[in-house]
């Protein structure tokens, strides 16, 4: 069978006779992939004129919801992609990872629309004071980029490594090409052709290449982003192609690692972190048969404990059944491929000549419910680096598969030097219960990897493990690691924005940005803005309040209240040295009556106070001060309906200044109101 791409809009199967793609398990031909043909040129132009012009349209909000109804939709038919998942050679727990953790990376991006506002864009950080007056402001907005985001992915995760990025960049508004890895793409291209079925997706904005995709990226410009996940040594020839460098293109790039995993030194044999050590680093060597770019390659323990170690963990792995995924009791499956077993055998045959494998075998071992033969299939080998610090193949061979090495440290200095010696990793680990050991640990390595795990028994039940990215946290790692960002929440996003920073007058900002700007053009209205609902309040619109006098009373009854009774409120007496003229308003105080102010005490469209968003005493108020409230519409943040039941409902964002008689202001912060929308459909 020959597996179609997804260009233009519409299926195209492949030209020629394409590269063969096997069961794992079997050997037997599943399909073909190529790629020959295809335009790639005109996929770009197709994405960005049609995908994007939509996306780019679209709100965050509105994006959000878009992937909130793609991962339910995956969810509910997500069953149909394992046996197709058992097929590379994956088991049950490691389709698991591929096919439910990649829909739940969905689902996370989704909800991440609720820290984004209501518009296309988004308005980054403080507006920024450029003259004397304030009649001159800057501010900075991230936009969607107008091109199209090349992925070119591995063949570990065909699920995950799709929708782990194209929840990002569909969210920032920017459509994509996914070319999965021509080993596993039939995995990848069973969602796509459900994807695009669904409808969900604007057209344009997912396009499919099952080949080896040669000449993708040679029609990019400044606008596109291309990300790379696989070999360093491949990644490094694709990032350094002219037409990247000359178009100053964003190159992402996530390489395979020599991830380490530290055993702390109070962590012997009998404590809870030792057998968690135990678990983490056989757990990181059999899923996905060792084929992951965060598996654990260099296992770091301290030399007196190097036997126990390797007694523990070779009785471990003996415990780890092989063979056919589909096979009850069968815990690690075959690697992708026969043609990367033979990858895996010269990395381990190059690894033999410097070092001594204590654990397993590349010939002799046993596998159920399947032809060694025909299928990929490999023992972990567990290799043993006597003396790392001259013996360095370790730090420098990967073998991507199940294989990893042993190697003795005398103390912690030690241990941070050899997990440094990888030149940049992924994802390194410690397992220790001594909070020492591990801010040690950490501040010495934190440079060389991009994420680091501390393990412990208090965070074991829940713990994630060495292995699993988070969608929230970030994705990537220095040096060997490829120096790239995956994902890490809000962060990720922003690879696929354009800062820009506006400059003027700012009422003119506030209207470019929706967000009010200090200083700015404010405009009253007879009817309390409390009194009105969500879609009748403008942006700029403000309540000039009624004043008040602060009296001594004020404060000392304020405190009572209160119970603050901090000196500068209440003891005139002990003001000798500090920076007060003599009692002050509680700046709590302040909110408080500030609100007593602007508050409207009918019932009406405002249904509670949702938080205060930041808050500034940025002068003292004495006995006697009169002060006043400017209350102003600053941003408006809509809100979806929860259920048929629920109330239509916003989130408004008020700016508070509270001034005083001499017209300075006394304290400056933001409050969140939820207010109720006339239209209840």
């Amino acid at each position: 069978m020959k597996l179609s791409n997804y260009a233009l809009g519409k299926w195209i199967p492949h030209e020629g006779e394409g590269i063969p793609q096997y069961n794992a398990i079997t050997g037997a031909l599943i399909s073909t992939a190529g790629s020959e043909g295809l335009d790639y040129a005109a996929m770009m132009d197709f994405a960005r004129k049609t995908g994007g012009k939509v996306l780019r349209k679209m709100t965050f909000q509105e994006r959000g919801l878009m992937l909130k109804k793609l991962a339910f939709h995956l969810h509910g038919i997500r069953k149909k992609y394992y046996p197709l998942s058992f097929q590379t050679g994956a088991t049950k727990a490691d389709s698991w990872v591929d096919i439910d953790g990649g829909i739940g990376t969905l689902f996370a991006y989704a909800s991440l629309r609720k820290k984004f506002p209501n518009e296309p864009f988004y308005v980054d950080g403080e507006m920024a004071k450029l003259s004397k007056e304030g009649t001159f402001i800057g501010h900075h907005i991230k936009v969607p980029k107008h091109g199209v985001a090349i992925h070119i992915n591995a063949f570990n995760f065909p699920i995950w490594g799709m929708l782990e990025k194209i929840s990002v960049n569909l969210l920032a508004g920017v459509p994509a090409i996914v070319k999965p890895s021509e080993l596993t793409s039939f995995l990848t291209k069973a969602m796509v052709e459900d994807i695009i079925a669904s409808g969900i997706l604007p057209e344009g904005s997912l396009q499919l290449v099952c080949g080896q995709g040669i000449g993708i990226l040679d029609a990019v410009t400044s606008q596109d982003v291309v990300t790379f996940t696989g070999s360093a040594s491949t990644g490094r020839m694709l990032k350094a192609l002219p037409q990247i460098i000359n178009k100053a293109v964003p190159f992402n790039m996530e390489a395979d690692s020599l991830n380490a995993c530290i055993l702390g030194e109070d962590a012997t044999p009998g404590t809870v972190e030792f057998d968690l050590f135990i678990k983490e680093v056989k757990r990181e060597m059999t899923t996905k048969a060792g084929q992951k770019c965060t598996a654990v390659r260099r296992i770091i323990v301290p030399e007196n404990l190097v036997e126990d170690v390797q007694i523990a963990l070779g009785k471990s792995l003996q415990r780890t059944s092989i063979g056919d995924p589909s096979v009850e009791g069968v815990r690690m499956g075959a690697l992708v491929a026969r043609s990367q077993m033979e990858e895996v055998r010269k990395r381990v045959e190059q690894l033999s000549k410097s070092t001594e494998i204590v654990y397993g075998d590349l010939d002799n071992f046993e596998i159920i419910g399947a032809d060694k033969n025909k299928g990929a299939f490999m023992s972990p080998i567990l290799f043993l680096n006597d003396n790392p610090f001259e013996k360095q193949d370790s730090h420098h061979i990967e073998a991507f598969g199940p294989v990893s090495t042993i190697m003795p440290y005398k103390d912690l200095e030690d241990a941070i030097e050899l997990a440094n010696m990888g030149k940049g990793s992924l994802v390194s680990s410690i397992v220790t219960n001594d909070s020492k050991i591990a801010k040690d640990y950490v501040m010495g390595s934190a440079a060389y990897h991009g994420r680091v795990l501390i393990l412990n028994e208090a965070c074991a039940k829940e713990s994630t493990g060495h292995g699993s990215p988070m969608p929230l946290m970030m994705h990537g790692g220095p040096g060997r690691a490829g120096g790239g960002e995956e994902m890490g929440g809000m962060r990720g996003v922003m690879h696929y924005l354009q800062t820009t920073a506006i400059q003027g007058h700012p009422t003119m900002l506030t209207k470019v940005t929706n967000q009010y700007q200090y200083g700015g053009e404010q405009h009253e209205d007879r009817l309390h803005p409390f009194q009105k609902y969500f879609e009748e309040l403008e942006i700029g619109e403000t309540l000039i309040t009624a004043k008040h006098t602060v009296t001594v009373a004020d404060i000392v009854n304020f405190a009572n209240v209160s119970g603050d009774h901090f000196y500068a409120h209440v003891d005139e007496t002990s003001l000798e040295g500090t920076i007060f003229e003599g009692r002050v308003a509680h700046g709590y105080y302040l909110m408080s009556k500030a609100a007593g102010l602007f508050v409207h005490a009918k019932k009406g469209p405002v249904l509670l106070n949702y938080g205060i968003d930041e808050c500034r005493f940025v002068k003292p108020v004495y006995p006697g001060t009169t002060i006043g409230v400017k209350l102003t519409c600053k941003e408006k943040i809509d809100q979806e309906k929860r259920s048929e039941e629920d109330i239509a409902k916003g989130i408004v964002k008020w700016q508070v200044e509270i001034y005083d008689n001499d017209n300075e202001t006394v304290m400056l912060g933001a409050i969140l109101t939820m207010v109720k929308k006339i239209d209840q459909s």
